[in-house]
């Protein structure tokens, strides 16, 4: 078997200690096989973590990885106005390659930045899958389906692919990409095709993801329409339990809170996107306290405009606190577990924790840098002070995929001068129709 060797650096352990280890990894399987004491342990490649912390691969819990062709296109603007005015023209016109190459930009961006992990919505989803498995990342994906302004066998036919995607890529990639349905939100999918099809991923056992309660705008109809919050309308749909995790949960009152707790059903946390839409702040420390499971996502780069977790982390911290009017809730360490066992939970991913027997998903963060010195609190400094850029090297499933900065299973130039080709394309198109 080949194995790597973590060596030279310090370790966050599950029960967020700092220790001095050197971490051993079955590159055949990509599990842990060893944390042990520094000068303890052997292996066929080595990757020199010397002056820097060993930390679980983190887990963007919720993308639209593509997105990234669309960064800094559209700012400034309410979600509802910035998807119908912006976003959705544009993407209308998104090809596969566009999707391949957004999705390997995205991919790149997040493998420099310590990500090993994604759940991503959209469409194209076999492009996203190819560049999934060439980057050598765990992802759940799922082809997103929208019935508002569709005829109805349009309608059914998008929720059908839906289902037909989650069946035919469920596995793939030696096991590292797994799949979900995926209707957009409550009030995207209509209740006719919601009843129709949703008992039938249940009966598949297919895992469900959605938008939910983004905005108040996604709460006020279905409350109008149904009598109803839009969880339990939700419940009543049978989208809740779980195999489901919702994407924001922003808007949810104590009964909400309560029914995830129930259920099951998780929540993937977008401060960033959440702040820039202005959509609100999420409750996130009473979801915790409540027992629901938390993890954290960027969303798409055009509503973030990056995918560092790094920043997510930050953003979370601060943003809870405002949210709970409280400086000791989403503590330093709550939210680095939102970002790692949190989010590999969420995903349903063996992963998030530096132990024997877990995943190797890993990645390195340089401590040699001024914003990160004096070490008081490493775990302080992953959340208040550390960027992307501090990652050495990203390791994912036992390989190395960025070693010393480097990106390992991509051309990284190659990919952004396409990225901006296909991008500066793509718009030119939406506005010359």
């Amino acid at each position: 078997m080949s194995e790597l060797l973590v060596s030279g650096g310090q370790v966050l352990r599950p029960d967020m200690r700092v220790e001095r280890r050197d971490v051993l990894v079955d590159q055949s399987s990509g599990d842990i096989v060893a944390v042990d004491e520094p000068g303890t342990l052997a292996g066929e490649d080595e990757l020199d973590a010397s002056n820097g912390l060993v930390i679980p691969g983190l887990v963007n819990a919720h993308t639209h990885v593509a997105m990234t062709l669309l960064r800094g296109y559209a700012d400034d603007k309410p979600l509802d106005a910035w998807l119908r005015e912006d976003i959705w023209p544009v993407e209308a016109e998104l090809t596969a390659e566009d999707v391949r190459v957004g999705a390997q930009l995205g991919l790149a961006e997040m493998i420099k930045s310590g990500t090993t992990h994604l759940s991503d919505m959209y469409f194209h989803v076999e492009e996203i899958a190819d560049a999934v498995e060439q980057a050598g990342l765990r992802a759940v994906l799922g082809h997103t389906a929208v019935t508002v302004g569709k005829g109805e066998d349009d309608a059914r036919a998008d929720l059908q692919q839906s289902l037909d995607v989650a069946r035919r890529l469920d596995g793939t990639a030696d096991g590292r990409i797994t799949t979900t349905f995926q209707p957009h939100s409550l009030t995207t999918v209509g209740e006719t095709y919601l009843r129709a099809v949703v008992p039938t991923a249940n009966e598949a056992g297919l895992p469900i993801h959605l938008h939910a309660n983004e905005t108040t705008d996604e709460v006020d109809p279905i409350v109008d329409e149904h009598g109803t919050r839009p969880l339990a309308y939700a419940d009543d749909l049978g989208l809740l339990g779980s195999d489901t995790y919702v994407a924001h949960g922003v808007h949810v009152d104590d009964s909400e809170i309560e029914l995830l707790a129930e259920t099951g059903t998780g929540v993937a946390h977008c401060p960033a996107s959440n702040m820039k839409l202005a959509s609100g702040m999420a409750p996130v420390q009473d979801l915790l306290d409540a027992g629901v499971t938390v993890g954290l996502g960027t969303d798409g780069a055009a509503s973030n405009n990056d995918l560092s977790m790094f920043g997510e982390m930050r953003d979370a911290a601060m943003l809870g606190k405002l949210a709970a009017d409280d400086a000791s809730a989403m503590a330093a360490e709550t939210v680095v577990t939102m970002a790692t066992a949190g989010g590999a939970e969420l995903l349903g991913f063996d992963s998030g924790r530096i132990e024997v027997g877990e995943n190797a998903d890993l990645a390195v963060v340089d401590l040699d840098a001024a914003h990160l010195t004096p070490g008081h609190d490493l775990v302080s400094h992953l959340v208040y002070a550390a960027t992307g850029s501090d990652v050495r090297h990203t390791v994912c499933d036992g390989a190395v995929l960025m070693r010393d900065r480097v990106v390992e299973p991509f051309d990284e130039t190659a990919v952004l001068a396409r990225a901006a080709e296909h991008a500066t394309a793509l718009v030119e198109r939406a506005t010359e129709t």
